[in-house]
């Protein structure tokens, strides 16, 4: 029953379903009980209730994998609570592998699941027919069981879910469609429905696939787009019982699960159907399903037969083809939007929602209280997309590529296909000419290696060694040996400006950034649990401006952040220049030969000392050097205005022919700075870890009450629970990728961040966090795909420790 419309709440949540009733009940938890949350249906009418309900809990990442534990947990304790069940049983799963390259997959995710302390084992073929009778098991090469895998019946989780929020005193209105969200001074003050308005201070807009449509009422990017997606429901089959594990066949698309004593058969077909454009879905559309489409469903289904020949003789009692949302990388929207404060969204959770949304709710209502994550979303975070995400038609390109590698192998390294080239820098077709194969990031299209002139540029995908290592090579001694050439001009690029800039970096950065003009300072910025929001460099430009560089993915995020840190009163604005800068890394030995060939000015050791930065020319033309590397080799950073970019590219890349100089790409930054120990933000920099843990503590001096001081300072008093190291393996043949299990003296005692071929070892390089207690002095070891590789462990780099070659 739909309660009365308040004319004032304090949040409004707005959508029905288990992701909107999730935030509702654990804002309700956190003491938020001023909650009124609105369904223009009934509760569970849009995406919930035809979903599968099934619950895996191994994930990518180790915060995905907790974030579905504590749903599992979560719906195995509502009964109790609200006294409605959800249907939650733990039936256990079984993944299967018909191929070498999937089996090695799943070596490596049962190694992922020790280093997460989750129960999973590697079993064979004969083994997962008994646990799954029916299954055919002629051409498997083995899988893996997962005993705290579930179901649970979506529709009773909302229900569950939106009694327990009840209880605690939140207002839940159905048939109440919002028209409008009402925005003053940059913040939400409230919601226009049919049935009346409500004055709010926050608003959450997990309104499912509808989320798109409601966030373009107040200007908010919302990058989803349903696309159409099919199930069957069988007819009871003897020897299928309630306890019937989930059975993933991902070679063949399927999944199944036991549903009233016969099978729920679904998948993830490779080529998807996009659905209507995000703004055209049709209302009202209320426990509704679209059209059988069995042409398109036969892949699917024809590969069920072949697993489970039962289903030859079985007949059907349902097609379900019910549209889901999906978002342009398969990760969810989390968070409150960069430009409207106030509005959180928690959306678009490609076809995982129901085993996301008990934590996923909890994280978006954490947020919401606290003002700030409190663990690292940083893959899910809604600042990771930009306003150009948002074209529907780049959306609908992306989808049918997005829903369709659900079951792919998830290739180290993989790219999108499909609605690229996207964002080019200046230097584009100069890297296309130079046979570059690229790969993307924030839709930049970037260099990650150079084939040879007559060899297609293309990434091939593998466990092993693939192709293109051996060009890799040539990139990394050239940068190691003589001088080469890095389009980097995807970094994200933020000005900073106004008398208080540097009071505002001053509050958000952990290191000293009242430096004098021309100094560019590496820095930490903390979150208040001392943790990592970013890792970036600032250059005092001026008495009143500052450029902020930072990662590609990042500069939404970072100007989110810092624009969040600004005090009343204070004078200062955030630019993204991203977009009006190209940057040329010049790296190696030979790199102040070839810049002072082309410039008049002084790139002396002593006239140009390490962290300098200046405007320089190079050749005709005036652009900004900055005496830095994350190469680990004598070098500068050129900031280029944009239209100046190739012309410096032409000049540096005509005068240093002789010296051997080269162009290289991504692959190769990789491989050389882990070389040398840099860490990366995402891998081994997030909201997880701190300058402690991460070994960091010379970026993080500042004097000053930098935002997360407190916490950083318990830190230094206390044990770090992890530690980051750096690792080389002893098998020149073994490659590795990041995520691999590491091992001392045979148990679990970590997890590689990252990892890449680095030319000067010889071998596969890395860092990975460790146990803060583990005894580097022990054997250590990596799994790589089942097979124990030994390593050398230390904590410091393993290419040039005293950094002789940087200052030079």
């Amino acid at each position: 029953m739909s309660s009365e419309l308040p004319s004032r709440s304090r949040v409004v949540v707005i959508g029905g379903g288990a992701v909107g009733t999730s935030v509702a009940y654990h804002l309700a938890a956190l003491g938020v009980t001023d909650v009124t949350l609105v369904e223009q249906g009934q509760l569970s009418c849009g995406t919930t209730w035809h979903a599968a309900g099934l619950v895996g809990q191994l994930r990518a990442t180790e915060s995905g994998t907790r974030l579905v534990q504590y749903s599992a947990a979560l719906y195995a304790s509502l009964e109790e609570e609200t006294g409605l069940g959800t249907g939650w049983k733990q039936c256990g799963g079984v993944t299967v592998a018909r191929t070498p390259e999937r089996m090695e997959q799943l070596l490596r995710t049962a190694a992922a699941a020790e280093a997460y302390d989750l129960e999973c084992e590697v079993i064979s073929p004969d083994r997962a027919r008994e646990l799954w009778p029916h299954l055919e098991t002629a051409d498997l090469q083995g899988a893996i069981w997962l005993p705290r895998d579930g179901t649970v019946n979506p529709a009773d989780v909302t229900q569950a879910l939106a009694r327990g929020a009840r209880m605690r005193g939140v207002t839940i209105c159905e048939r109440t469609r919002v028209l409008g969200i009402a925005v003053r001074d940059g913040a939400v003050t409230g919601v226009t429905t049919d049935r009346g308005d409500i004055e709010a201070e926050i608003v959450v807009n997990c309104a499912g696939q509808w989320a798109h449509a409601i966030g373009q009422m107040v200007g908010v990017t919302v990058p989803l787009h349903s696309a159409e997606h099919f199930y069957v429901v069988t007819e009871a089959i003897e020897g299928v019982a309630r306890m019937t594990p989930i059975l993933r066949d991902p070679d063949g698309y399927t999944y199944m699960k036991e549903e009233v004593g016969g099978l729920v058969v679904g998948g993830f077909e490779p080529v998807a159907k996009p659905w209507v454009a995000p703004t055209a879905i049709p209302h009202p559309f209320e426990f509704s399903l679209l059209e059988e489409d069995w042409d398109h469903f036969a892949i699917l289904m024809d590969s069920a037969l072949h697993r489970v020949p039962v289903l030859q003789e079985t007949g059907i009692k349902k097609f379900y083809n019910g549209p889901e949302s999906f978002t342009p990388d398969n990760q969810f929207i989390l968070g409150e939007a960069p430009n409207v404060r106030n509005f959180y969204v928690g959306a678009g959770f490609n076809s995982v929602g129901i085993a996301s949304a008990g934590g996923a709710g909890r994280a978006l209502a954490e947020w919401i209280v606290a003002g700030e994550p409190q663990g690292d979303l940083v893959s899910v975070d809604i600042r990771r997309f930009g306003d150009f995400n948002n074209n529907p038609q780049w959306l609908r390109a992306r989808v049918g590529e997005v829903l369709g590698l659900h079951y792919a192998v998830p290739w180290p390294n993989r790219e999108f296909d499909t609605a690229r080239p996207f964002r080019r820098s200046p230097l584009h077709e100069r890297m296309a000419q130079a046979n570059a194969a690229f790969g993307s990031k924030f839709g930049w299209e970037r260099p990650v290696f150079f084939a040879p002139e007559g060899t297609p540029p293309v990434i091939d995908y593998s466990w092993g060694q693939p192709t293109w290592i051996p060009w890799v090579d040539e990139e990394q001694r050239a940068t190691r040996e003589a001088v080469a050439l890095f389009d980097e001009s995807s970094f994200g690029k933020l000005l900073v400006t106004g008398p208080d800039a540097e009071r505002l970096l001053t509050r958000v950065c952990a290191n000293d950034v009242a430096v004098p003009d021309g100094r560019v300072v590496y820095t930490a910025v903390l979150n208040s649990r001392g943790n990592y929001e970013a890792d970036v460099t600032v250059t005092r430009l001026a008495h009143d401006e500052y450029l902020w560089i930072t990662g590609a993915a990042s500069p939404v995020r970072d100007a989110d952040w810092l624009r969040h840190h600004i005090e009343p009163g204070m004078s200062v604005s955030i630019v993204d220049v991203s977009s009006a800068y190209a940057v040329i890394g010049v790296m190696g030995p030979s790199s102040r030969e070839l810049l002072t060939r082309v410039s008049l000015s002084d790139f002396s050791a002593d006239g140009f000392p390490f962290a300098t930065s200046r405007l320089v020319d190079v050749g005709d033309f005036t652009v900004r050097a900055s005496r830095i590397t994350y190469v680990g080799e004598l070098g500068w950073e050129l900031v280029v205005p944009a239209e100046f970019a190739v012309g410096v590219y032409d000049v540096l890349k005509a005068a240093g022919a002789d010296l051997g100089v080269r162009d290289a790409g991504y692959y190769a930054i990789n491989a050389l700075r882990l070389e040398k120990g840099y860490r990366a933000f995402g891998p081994e920099l997030n909201p997880d870890y701190g300058p402690v843990e991460a070994g960091l503590l010379f970026a993080a001096k500042s004097a000053a009450g930098f935002v997360g001081r407190d916490a950083l300072d318990g830190a230094r008093q206390s044990s770090p629970r992890r530690r980051l190291v750096s690792w080389v393996a002893a098998d020149p043949t073994a490659m590795l990728w990041g995520g691999e299990l590491m091992l001392r003296d045979g148990s679990g005692a970590g997890q590689v961040t990252s990892a890449a071929y680095a030319t000067s070892t010889g071998a596969c390089v890395g860092l990975g966090y460790v146990r803060g207690d583990a005894d580097l002095s022990g054997d250590w070891a990596i799994s790589v795909g089942g097979r124990l590789v030994p390593v050398a462990v230390s904590l410091t780099a393993p290419y040039d420790p005293a950094n002789s070659r940087i200052r030079g």
